[in-house]
């Protein structure tokens, strides 16, 4: 048995490559063709989960051969790093001195960071929620105000107002002066900003008085049409081989901030947590949906009932959803 096993992993090493096959679930699998001893070889190569020894979790941030910053706006920061080694005569591709085209592993940071940050990326519960038209208006709406006075949105009018990231920022309107039309975009912070296939943007509108879908009405849809193809065709000049086809757009509810954004991502993208149903919904079903609604310009998103998945340790399902859970259940069982 050791010995089969020792002339198995005696193979890997050898392997020649002759070309690449494929590259698929958003870059972090890979198929090559080669040789091994001469003979045709088909290797597979897929990033395993991280371990997780303690120990090897401890050491990793200061052990990167490489660690390239892709950003920072307050808080946040963001890298591309290495972990292993790479062979001396591996070119440096962006003239910066780090071998970027080896950078394979997406590093954010937050720092410093708040105790409501921990909650959001500790292991938790979830729960499907209806968001029903009277909760919107008497307890969701209150909430997003409370967070954009707190501040929770100066990270974004930074960036649109060009004081922070404008290196980042891969296309503008010249602010200001595009009124409602005005926008940007960003690379999301999970896009790797060099797999294409894994292609994500953000479309960040000027405009302030749309804080989300919520807000959103028939009179809406002319705008919501128009800015739709803007930022198809913004993105297509600056990626010139993703074709529209290849896009698609969508909104989150309930979104990270209470600013109106747009994600713009490759339909090769792997559909994780990000485009999950309670998690995304489609620009173009918004604009039908609101197409289709009975009434006048005014009528809006704002009047239908919203389902859609919230963390046990957010603060949306601490503040509004589980003490109305916990009031139901308490009616519930007196009138029994």
């Amino acid at each position: 048995m050791a010995e089969a096993k020792a002339k198995a992993e005696a193979l890997v090493p050898k392997f020649k490559l002759e070309r690449v096959l494929n590259q698929d679930q958003a870059g972090r699998r890979t198929s090559l063709y080669g040789t091994i001893d001469g003979e045709p070889a088909l290797l597979i190569a897929e990033r395993a989960p991280f371990p997780t020894s303690a120990a090897y979790l401890g050491a990793l941030p200061g052990s990167l051969r490489t660690l390239r910053n892709l950003g920072a706006n307050d808080i946040y920061h963001w890298y591309m790093g290495s972990p292993g080694a790479v062979d001396a005569r591996d070119e440096d591709d962006d003239g910066d001195g780090h071998e970027s085209e080896f950078d394979d592993l997406k590093i954010n940071l937050i720092y410093p960071c708040t105790e409501q940050h921990v909650k959001k990326y500790s292991r938790q519960g979830v729960r499907l929620v209806t968001e029903t038209p009277e909760i919107y208006h008497d307890r969701v709406r209150p909430f997003m105000l409370a967070k954009r006075e707190a501040g929770r949105l100066n990270w974004v009018f930074n960036i649109i107002e060009g004081r922070k990231e404008a290196e980042d920022v891969i296309w503008r309107t010249r602010l200001g002066e595009a009124g409602d039309e005005g926008f940007l975009l960003l690379p999301d912070l999970n896009w790797d900003r060099r797999t294409v296939e894994a292609l994500h943007l953000l479309g960040v509108v000027e405009r302030r008085d749309i804080w989300s879908l919520r807000d959103l009405r028939k009179k809406h849809v002319p705008w919501l049409r128009h800015m739709k193809a803007k930022f198809v065709e913004a993105t297509e000049k600056v990626y010139p081989e993703v074709e529209t086809d290849q896009l698609k757009l969508y909104v989150h509810y309930q979104p990270t901030y209470y600013h109106f954004h747009i994600h713009i991502v490759h339909v090769q993208l792997e559909a994780g947590a990000t485009q999950a149903t309670g998690k995304a919904i489609g620009l173009e079903s918004i604009i039908e949906q609101l197409e289709s609604m009975a009434g006048g310009d005014e009528a809006g998103m704002d009047a239908v009932s919203l389902s859609y998945t919230l963390g046990e340790a957010s603060e949306l399902w601490a503040e509004v959803f589980e003490p109305l859970k916990k009031k139901t259940t308490a009616t519930a069982s007196q009138s029994q």
